[in-house]
């Protein structure tokens, strides 16, 4: 019996391997909380390549190296270069630091990286620079870009909306056209690791960011995607687009997210362990696991996103449900649709949309 390319119960169609936590930078929103030490515990390079056997094994369309800041490792390059041997397409997420210069860049792209994603959260240097913790980071990601570009890979751009920097986005927006690129990412904040909830747009900011990026989408010189916004689909459809990007994608559910010691996440904002690939297969962790199994199975969201009818291309963000409620089935805090017809529990007050 022939499958879907991309059934979300077997393959996922982004697999992210944290390659080190080691960063730099002190970025206001990050994550990983990065600091300028490498872990002691980190995969070795032999964990790494042993790790990227079982990536191909479950054949994601694509394969990214991140941080941290992964050219905090020595070994990218050969990591990229065993990887790629094995049939991987491999993309890279580098900081915007010293490290992302033409050596490093052509380094990698020799060893088969094909692509690059550089952050960029302002389309201004002194503010881009403060959200960075950095006094320099606007210019190297620059240099970064330059570098990549020279060494023939593609660029991809990321941007992370929060309250400070929404009103700039289409600023931002001619910043990324200007430079030349062939995916913008847009990611939408999720309060983890150094990011706060006061930093969120409120669902009502979220909407109307969604609305303007969906009619900015129809003119683009490049693709969009938003990540951690997949209300973004919902919003695509009642605005009449007929093709969604990445149909369906959530946090463990066609994603898959394995950390600088091994352990498996949902997504790396989504940061609760499935399992560790020292002590399971990467598969059986993202086909079998109890974690992968219950965020791919829309039937259990509550609240607003359990009544929704996009509820199978959009699900809400399980990782901002998580951060904000402690529960990653719990209806996605920064959507502002409510379902036709839906009454919160014990309220008798008319619903929205009705």
């Amino acid at each position: 019996m022939n499958r879907p390319v991309f059934d979300f119960t077997q393959r996922p169609l982004v697999a992210i391997w944290e390659v080190t936590r080691a960063c730099a930078l002190a970025c206001r929103h990050c994550r990983a909380e990065a600091n300028p030490s490498r872990h002691p515990l980190e995969l070795s390079f032999e964990d790494g390549c042993r790790l990227m056997d079982q990536v191909r094994e479950l054949d994601p369309a694509v394969f990214v190296l991140t941080g941290g800041d992964p050219f905090m490792r020595k070994d990218l390059a050969e990591l990229t270069r065993y990887g790629t041997s094995i049939g991987l397409r491999i993309s890279g997420s580098p900081s915007g630091s010293r490290l992302a210069n033409l050596t490093n860049m052509k380094k990698c792209a020799e060893a088969g990286m094909q692509r690059v994603a550089f952050s960029l959260d302002h389309s201004d240097e002194q503010a881009h620079d403060d959200f960075r913790g950095v006094t320099g980071s606007y210019r190297w990601t620059m240099d970064g870009i330059a570098a990549a570009r020279e060494a023939g890979m593609e660029i991809q751009i990321g941007t992370t909306v929060t309250r400070y920097n929404k009103e700039m986005l289409p600023a931002i927006a001619r910043k990324v056209e200007e430079i030349g690129v062939a995916l913008w990412s847009v990611f939408f904040l999720i309060p983890t690791g150094r990011g706060q909830l006061s930093d969120m747009l409120t669902p009502e900011e979220h909407e109307q960011v969604m609305i303007w990026l969906a009619d900015y989408s129809q003119t683009a010189p490049f693709a969009i995607k938003s990540t951690e916004g997949p209300h973004w689909r919902r919003v695509l459809i009642q605005r009449g687009a007929t093709e969604l990007p990445t149909m369906g994608v959530n946090d463990g559910k066609g994603f898959v997210f394995i950390s600088h010691i091994g352990e498996v996440h949902p997504s790396g904002f989504l940061p609760f362990p499935a399992g560790n690939v020292r002590e399971q297969s990467l598969a059986d962790i993202y086909r079998n696991s109890e974690v992968f199994r219950t965020l791919r199975d829309p039937s259990q969201l509550k609240g607003r996103c359990g009544a929704c009818q996009f509820k199978t291309i959009c699900g809400g963000s399980r990782a901002r449900a998580y951060g904000v409620y402690g529960d990653w089935l719990a209806e996605d805090p920064a959507c502002a649709y409510v379902p036709p017809g839906y009454k919160p529990s014990g309220q008798t007050a008319e619903a929205v949309g009705e």
